[in-house]
């Protein structure tokens, strides 16, 4: 089902190198994954309603509920660099 370029186009699009080993065995793994795929379209689903979940979902979070907010130097104390009335974190993006 799938050749070759098709390997090599997708892998060119997930910036994947393969080896010639890697494509072959992709090859075959792609090519089972549709015939399989084939398969599950073959199946009769008439009268089958369209589901997300087998299970049914029971929403298992409580309510929200205001509640007053910490207290701020009680905050701060747990901090361990501060900057006033801040965190002080690292610097994560470069200038």
């Amino acid at each position: 089902m799938i050749d070759l370029r098709d390997v090599e186009h997708v892998a060119r699009l997930a910036r994947l190198a393969l080896s010639e080993a890697e494509k072959a065995r992709l090859q075959a793994e792609l090519s089972a994954i549709l015939s399989y795929i084939d398969k599950l379209k073959e199946l009769d689903v008439e009268g089958v309603e369209p589901t997300s979940h087998a299970v049914p979902l029971v929403d298992v979070m409580r309510e929200d509920e205001v509640q007053p907010c910490l207290p701020r130097e009680a905050m701060m104390a747990n901090a361990p660099d501060r900057a006033r009335e801040f965190f002080r974190v690292p610097r994560i993006i470069e200038d």
